[in-house]
């Protein structure tokens, strides 16, 4: 692993490959949302370099030969501090590689990014996944940050230098009415899914099952869904939930663990923890569900239509870019446990519906949203972008 220097790296005209900096949170977010994007770099001539915070995906990154840069990283925080201090790291290891384009991924990177960026001459690509918890948020705090985060980021969004790529229609108009001109918006459909690695399952015995995937929070719908299956248990319907994620305490919305605790506590609910294949979920369960508030676009979901399971969701942004009314889902409206628990019924009683619904699932992530088709026209932005940089 390299350490971050200071100073300017070598010059851009006397190196042999274009540089591409990636600025990510988490490693282990860059490899499951972000490898198949700097696979089809590296096939483009690339040189890749991953700046991040380490903590166990080190290896596998520096294994695909990118160079890996460690920062202290502390997501979550946004105070003027915290920004500081991540701000400071992330400049220092600009100035020494000399990027020629930067590939910024959510909101905390895009924002600290940017400013690190300034006065430099690379290009900057950055990457909305959703817009965050304080855009989706209905605290207080939330609320009162809101407009001052909407200026900062309207005007680093604006930079002459800049792109920005999002992942669903909602979110490119947001993006513009923020006074980004259109042409600098770029819609690529999440990271995709490897449509060879994730095939259709066969539904599992036994009873109904629905399952949920993704972080411990709020803002994810887990309390309405763990609220439905208690009004459908009324009922006297029976289900099994399956739940796999963990709590996320970078997050403001994280489900404190004495709430996590009273869950496991409940007849049918299960909770998975961390599971490293997914697929082992989807085996089990008859139902995919996701009811957040606002998503980029849920790779859960993608995951789950892979295998062929039928959806139920929210419709909002993001999700609805998957998880589409009538064809392979049903959609309810957030913070409603009795819409949630009336459509996961509705599944749960007709087998037929749910094979549809699986069926033309896993065609509609074959035709548009596979991790192939992701890094094609990925591939095809970096070229675009190095091309007007030089």
């Amino acid at each position: 692993m390299e350490a971050a220097q200071t100073g300017r790296g070598t010059a851009a005209a006397a190196r042999a490959r274009p540089v591409l900096a990636y600025l990510v949170t988490e490693d282990w977010y860059f490899l499951s949302h972000r490898l198949p994007m700097a696979r089809a770099a590296r096939q483009l001539g690339l040189e890749v370099h991953v700046v991040t915070r380490v903590e166990k995906g080190g290896a596998a990154i520096e294994a695909e030969g990118f160079r890996l840069h460690a920062v202290a990283w502390r997501r979550g925080r946004m105070n003027p501090l915290a920004l500081l201090a991540n701000l400071r790291a992330v400049r220092r290891i600009y100035r020494a590689v000399d990027p020629d384009l930067v590939h910024h991924v959510a909101l905390e990177p895009v924002i600290v990014g940017s400013l690190a960026a300034c006065g430099l001459r690379c290009a900057r690509l950055n990457a909305l996944t959703g817009l965050g918890f304080v855009f989706s948020s209905r605290t207080r705090k939330a609320r009162a940050a809101r407009p001052i985060l909407r200026a900062l980021l309207g005007r680093l969004l604006r930079h002459r230098r800049a792109t920005v790529l999002v992942q669903n229609r909602d979110d490119r108009a947001a993006i513009a009415a923020l006074g980004v001109d259109p042409r600098r918006i770029a819609l690529i459909p999440g990271s995709g899914v490897d449509t060879d690695a994730f095939v259709p399952l066969p539904e599992p015995d036994g009873p109904v099952t629905v399952g949920f995937v993704g972080r411990l929070l709020d803002d994810k719908g887990v309390r309405v869904l763990v609220r439905a299956h208690a009004l459908l248990a009324e009922r006297g319907l029976a289900l099994r939930l399956l739940i796999a994620g963990e709590a996320d305490p970078a997050s403001p919305d994280s489900i404190p663990a004495t709430e996590i605790a009273q869950w496991r506590s409940r007849s049918g609910i299960e909770l998975l923890g961390h599971v490293a294949d997914i697929r082992a979920v989807w085996r089990q369960a008859h139902i995919a569900v996701l009811p957040s508030r606002r998503e980029g676009l849920p790779k859960s979901l993608l995951e789950a239509a892979a295998c062929g399971r039928p959806l139920v969701a929210c419709d909002v942004p993001g999700c609805r870019e998957i998880a589409r009314a009538g064809i392979n889902a049903l959609l309810v409206p957030p913070d409603d446990p009795a819409a949630l628990a009336e459509a996961i019924a509705r599944l749960a009683g007709d087998a037929d519906l749910r094979r549809r619904f699986g069926a033309a699932g896993r065609r509609l992530v074959e035709g548009e949203l596979s991790a192939a088709a992701v890094a094609r026209a990925t591939g095809a932005l970096y070229a675009r972008l190095l091309a007007g940089a030089s």
